[in-house]
């Protein structure tokens, strides 16, 4: 792949529709965890021994803390300047008759705080609930989301579990249901949304450009997006710290902190026309 800017510029300028793919690298200079790889742990556990169906059939409490702890560090937490280029790139672009779509991995909602309008959260929010009996997906900022989660999910492995009884975890809302509510987020072992799958397909199938970044391009089905876009000829563009799986299928490689580099590459170019 090139390293080429002023390349990608020239393809950048000339784009209509244009598909951002984001994953857990853009959200690292927000300071989220991210709990993949070495240090990944919360207490004892790795986040794919939580992030289960089978977990919280098992362990209610325990994943609720898991998910407590992620929710009250969010809070906290605001978008980077990758966050704000795409955000930014976005408005300019659509008062010139121009799409972006953000795809997402992450589950943070930071490009929504950024201020992202078109966005495709393909793995669910941790700032929305499922509920387990009704099947009604509401956003639910609460923090605490519950009572008796209140200081509880320290990460710190000495942490002694809360135990907390299942009709004091978060229970839903509705009409006389007051279901068990989960996290409205895929799981490992659980299938994407089918609408929202039917859509990401359909701007995969229209955008005439496609940025890769801070996505590790192992995680399927997304680690396909990109592949799929470029074996139609299409150029692709991945920002990331190293090289992936799929670089060598893309026409051009950033490497460096998303922050950096996102922000030089989706500044307005001087053939842009600004009304």
């Amino acid at each position: 792949p090139h390293t080429d800017m002023a390349d990608f510029r020239e393809v950048f300028a000339k784009a209509k529709h244009i598909v951002i793919i984001t994953g857990a690298g853009v959200s690292a200079e927000s300071g989220v965890p991210t709990f993949r790889g070495a240090g990944g742990f919360w207490r004892k556990w790795q986040a794919q021994e939580l992030a289960t169906p089978e977990a919280f059939a098992r362990n209610p409490s325990r994943v609720w803390e898991f998910y407590h702890y992620r929710r009250e560090v969010m809070l906290s937490k605001h978008p980077n300047p990758a966050h704000i280029a795409i955000a930014e790139c976005e408005k300019r672009l659509s008062k010139q008759g121009r799409s972006v779509v953000v795809i997402t991995q992450n589950i943070d909602e930071l490009h929504r705080k950024a201020g992202t309008k078109h966005l495709l959260e393909i793995h669910g929010s941790l700032f929305k609930t499922r509920c387990t009996n009704c099947g009604n997906v509401a956003a639910n900022y609460k923090s605490p989301i519950c009572p008796a989660l209140a200081g509880k999910g320290a990460p710190d492995p000495e942490t002694e579990d809360a135990v907390i009884p299942v009709e004091e975890l978060p229970q839903c809302e509705e009409d006389g249901c007051n279901g068990l509510l989960r996290p409205h987020v895929v799981w490992f072992g659980e299938t994407l949304d089918p609408d929202i799958l039917t859509e990401v397909e359909k701007e995969l199938d229209i955008c005439d450009l496609c940025l890769v970044v801070g996505t590790s391009s192992v995680v399927y089905p997304a680690a396909m997006f990109a592949p799929q876009v470029s074996a139609r000829g299409v150029p692709v563009a991945e920002f990331n710290m190293e090289a992936t799986p799929a670089t060598d299928r893309f026409r051009f490689h950033f490497s460096g902190p998303c922050g950096s580099t996102l922000p030089p590459a989706l500044a307005r170019h001087e053939t842009e026309i600004i009304s």
